[in-house]
């Protein structure tokens, strides 16, 4: 599968201007490093991304425009690979990564993780140098309507090779499956180990089932990553509170277009803007986080009740 991502992906630059234009532009994105409160972070100056960050997706919006992750509406150039019987690899016009994929469910159904999740660890078993995600409809989706992943090549995200280091606990376990949570305050994060398909999906129903369901609602707010090397999938959940922070509407100089979907929680802030890049610190960072993460102690919350959960096997 991996080739022959790679052959679409040469194929699409060659032939589609668009991609071929962003994708070259990403050899002169500005990146810097910030440490926020002890967690390494990395900000990216891409202005293409201004199409995912800037979306409009309240209702009105999205019910005025033609959903462009549906077949008969995606670009006359682009091309996908069929996965799973009802997905498409398809490459991100807008990238954030040096290879970034998306990858839609064909029929034109809403974004929801809970039954999909075990096909997303099918697409990481099989796009093993890649590192899927998930962004859920109010997490920063810019197709909340449309049932889709995306996938990014690993070791892009500090997260990815930081994790261990920021282990707080084990939550529970399951099988071959384990349950921790990072110590990583403001960004709130779970992370599955696991070397079993089963075990995996287990623990997730057991933690999906957990999270709070604002009023209005049909899932937790969250976004997920997940990856699969040396024989196991490595998933990192991180719960939400909220959809964009004050500084996203906020007037004047406290202006800051900051939309946080899964690769800024795994550590890479997207700024669409120049002067966001220019100005962002690590406050602003932790600011964002601590506005759009769960709070502590509804962190805790969950914890315990994953914890209630396990002791009695005849739940989740």
């Amino acid at each position: 599968m991996n080739i022959t991502i790679h052959n679409l992906l040469t194929e699409q630059l060659a032939t589609w201007e668009t991609a071929r234009d962003n994708y070259a532009a990403l050899s002169g994105v500005q990146v810097k490093e910030l440490n926020v409160k002890g967690i390494p972070y990395k900000v990216q100056f891409n202005p293409a991304r201004i199409v995912s960050s800037g979306a409009k997706v309240d209702a009105k919006s999205i019910s005025e425009r033609k959903c462009f992750l549906c077949p008969a509406n995606l670009p006359s150039a682009q091309r996908g690979v069929p996965f799973g019987g009802h997905y498409h690899i398809l490459v991100n016009p807008f990238p954030i990564f040096p290879r970034h994929l998306t990858i839609p469910e064909t029929e034109h159904l809403p974004q929801r993780i809970a039954t999909r999740f075990p096909e997303m660890l099918e697409l990481a078993r099989a796009l093993t140098e890649y590192t899927l995600f998930y962004n859920g409809p109010r997490c920063g989706a810019s197709a909340p309507d449309h049932a889709h992943f995306q996938a990014g090549n690993k070791g892009f995200m500090p997260i990815e090779k930081d994790w261990r280091g920021q282990v707080g606990g084990k939550v529970t376990d399951c099988g071959e499956a384990v349950l921790w949570y990072l110590n990583d305050a403001p960004r709130t994060t779970f992370v599955i180990e696991s070397t079993g398909k089963e075990d995996a999906e287990k623990l997730f129903g057991r933690l999906y089932h957990s999270l709070p369901v604002k009023p209005g609602e049909e899932e937790p707010m969250m976004n997920v990553l997940a990856l699969y090397e040396a024989d196991r999938w490595i998933v990192f959940v991180f719960p939400r509170d909220k959809h964009r922070p004050a500084c996203y509407t906020a007037e004047g100089e406290a202006n800051l277009l900051s939309s946080p979907a899964s690769v800024d929680l795994g550590g890479v802030f997207i700024t669409p803007v120049e002067k966001d890049f220019r100005k962002i610190t690590a406050e602003d960072v932790a600011q964002i986080l601590s506005e759009v993460c769960l709070p502590p102690e509804k962190f805790q919350e969950v914890i315990q009740k994953i914890s209630d959960f396990s002791s009695h096997p005849d739940n989740i």
